[in-house]
């Protein structure tokens, strides 16, 4: 199952709060380019019927169809990559398809995923 770490769900909170969009979910979404390499997008979007919801860390999220899968067993996290500067990971953690531990960084809105970015309705940045 997906999942976040505390300091991810405190950090999209504050987002969700200063963007306006506490009333909306964070859509979490995931694909593979035509090398494999695993590229991850979220941002805050109504959830439809067929996605998959979930409350973690307080947090309403939800994945499209297509994602789940390669969204299995992946964390969320938000740490410090350098002095100051903060970043959302993605940890793949056994993932058949990604490898133990890989690490995908993406800023609240980017990755290619269509999912939008923390701060925008369902715009890709």
């Amino acid at each position: 199952m997906f999942n976040l770490t505390p300091a991810a769900a405190q950090q999209i909170q504050q987002a969700a709060q200063s963007s306006g969009a506490a009333e909306l979910a964070l859509r979490v979404a995931a694909k593979k380019d035509a090398d494999g390499e695993m590229q991850y997008g979220m941002g805050f979007d109504d959830p439809k019927d067929e996605d998959m919801k979930l409350d973690l860390e307080g947090v309403a999220v939800v994945i499209g169809g297509e994602s789940q899968e390669l969204l299995f067993d992946t964390v969320l996290d938000f740490v410090e990559l350098n002095p100051g500067e903060f970043n959302f990971i993605f940890v793949p953690t056994n993932h058949p398809s990604c490898g133990s531990g890989s690490v995908s960084t993406s800023s609240c809105g980017s990755g290619g995923c269509g999912g939008g970015g923390c701060g925008s309705k369902g715009t890709t940045h």
